[in-house]
């Protein structure tokens, strides 16, 4: 039995200009020290999915479909039952911890504070959890910093403390929201190496949220594309990579700078995603997509299986067994630098 098994879930809210469908009919599952990475554009319904899974959407969302955790129901659960599971065997890693962190209380008192949520220990003993728990994750003099209050953190230390408070108790599954938002690209490198040295060590799987391909082909078993709210390929990171079956997943990795495409043009993917208030006919990519036919724009496309453990959401997904690339399929105006190498160019007033 898989550790985490989504299946059909769908997340509607509520507005005064009708139903937004941020979440529509989504279905994976993850094993237990699995990493599956969770990638698209802003919009596309990745954290709604996590928050869905964490029980921290608000009242206005409706839910749908089964969310089941080492085979317990989540979805319909109380606020008071799904307090128990949260940071106790699923945790979240969310993007942003200057605003996740209390800024008046010390980082040692709140990391304290989530181990005592789920444990009858003394604070004295808790604190000590606090302590070790922020040297797990490299943070230096341990006990002294635990002392201290958010502000005094660097933003790569602020995210070290987040890891640190979603291990603490030792879960089951992590979910990390864009863990290196905003940071630089070593301390990111950091970062994901302490997050899955210590979820290794014990065992636990990692959803990882991301907007970075290269985080995903760096860190992740298992890859999953979102678009329009819905999965619309996936495969392993391996596969997925080498042989896109979806237009959109194509795009994605060719908008990406190529260190064997140095001085060409990214292949952008032009427009802009759907609005889940207001989605399109048939399938969400089809305004965008350069292999749109008419079948497409009538009804949404099912996930095809294309492969081993392969899936795609595209009628036309076969089209693309060549292995053609961005630039091939979105023959359209480009963004970036000129064919020449960045080396070449002239600085102003320099002759060449």
């Amino acid at each position: 039995m898989s550790l985490l098994e989504v299946e059909d879930l769908s997340v509607d809210f509520g507005t005064d200009d009708g139903v937004v469908h941020a979440v529509r009919n989504v279905s994976f599952s993850l094993e237990s020290g699995e990493v599956l990475g969770i990638v698209g554009e802003s919009g596309c319904g990745k954290s709604v999915s996590a928050s869905a899974i964490m029980g921290l959407l608000p009242r206005t969302a409706t839910v749908h479909g089964s969310i089941r955790l080492g085979g317990q129901e989540m979805v319909g659960r109380s606020a008071k039952e799904l307090r128990t599971l949260r940071g106790n065997r699923v945790a979240m890693i969310f993007q942003d911890p200057m605003t996740s962190l209390n800024p008046v209380l010390q980082v040692g008192w709140q990391l304290a504070e989530a181990y005592r949520a789920h444990h009858k220990v003394s604070g004295k003993v808790a604190r000590a959890k606090a302590v070790e728990a922020l040297d797990q994750v490299g943070i230096p003099q341990p006990d002294r910093r635990a002392k201290q209050y958010p502000h005094e953190f660097s933003g790569g230390m602020r995210q070290r403390a987040m890891i640190a408070m979603a291990l603490i108790n030792e879960p089951e599954l992590i979910i990390a929201d864009e863990p290196t938002t905003a940071l630089d690209v070593t301390v990111q490198a950091q970062i994901l190496d302490t997050l899955l040295r210590l979820s290794t060590g014990s065992g636990a799987s990692i959803m990882l949220i991301t907007h970075d391909l290269g985080v995903v082909a760096g860190t992740a078993n298992r890859v999953q594309v979102m678009y329009g709210g819905t999965v619309v390929e996936t495969a392993s990171v391996d596969e997925l990579f080498a042989h896109p079956r979806m237009p959109y997943t194509v795009g994605l990795l060719g908008s990406v700078p190529n260190p064997d495409q140095v001085g060409k043009r990214l292949t952008p993917i032009h427009g802009a995603p759907p609005s889940p208030l207001h989605l399109p006919p048939g399938c969400s990519f089809g305004p965008r997509c350069p292999l749109v036919h008419a079948g497409c724009l009538e009804s949404e496309p099912q996930l095809f299986d294309v492969g081993t453990d392969h899936w795609s959401r595209c009628y036309r997904w076969n089209e693309l067994s060549g292995d053609r690339t961005a630039r091939e399929l979105f023959d359209q105006a480009e963004i970036g630098l000129g064919e020449a190498p960045a080396a070449d160019l002239v600085a102003p007033g320099e002759e060449q």
